[in-house]
C-alpha cells in the first residue's frame, strides 16, 4: 500500500491527501495525486467526501504542501475509521 501524507485546513473543514502515482517509474516520471475532500459532521465521524484530484509532478507536489503549511494547514493522520458491516 502507498504511503499518504494528510493536511487540514485551520477550520478542520477541508482535508487534502499527498499520496504517491505508485505506477511512476521511478527516477523518470514520479507523480503525486493530491486529493481534496469536504469533511462532514465531527471530524473521524465519516470519511471526508473527496472532491477533486489532481496529478502533479514530484517537485510541484512539495511545493504545494509547503506553501499549504505556511498558510496554516496542519500534518494530520487519517483519523477516520472505516467500520465493516
Amino acid at each position: 500500500m502507498v504511503k499518504s501524507y494528510w493536511l487540514i485546513n485551520s477550520n478542520r473543514s477541508e482535508v487534502k491527501r499527498f499520496m504517491k502515482n505508485d505506477k511512476s517509474i521511478d527516477g523518470v516520471f514520479e507523480y503525486m495525486f493530491i486529493d481534496t475532500g469536504k469533511v462532514l459532521g465531527v471530524l473521524g465521524n465519516k470519511p471526508p467526501v473527496m472532491t477533486n484530484t489532481v496529478s502533479v509532478e514530484i517537485d510541484l507536489a512539495r511545493e504545494i504542501y509547503k506553501r499549504l503549511l505556511s498558510q496554516g494547514w496542519k500534518e494530520t493522520d487519517e483519523v477516520w475509521i472505516y467500520k465493516e458491516s
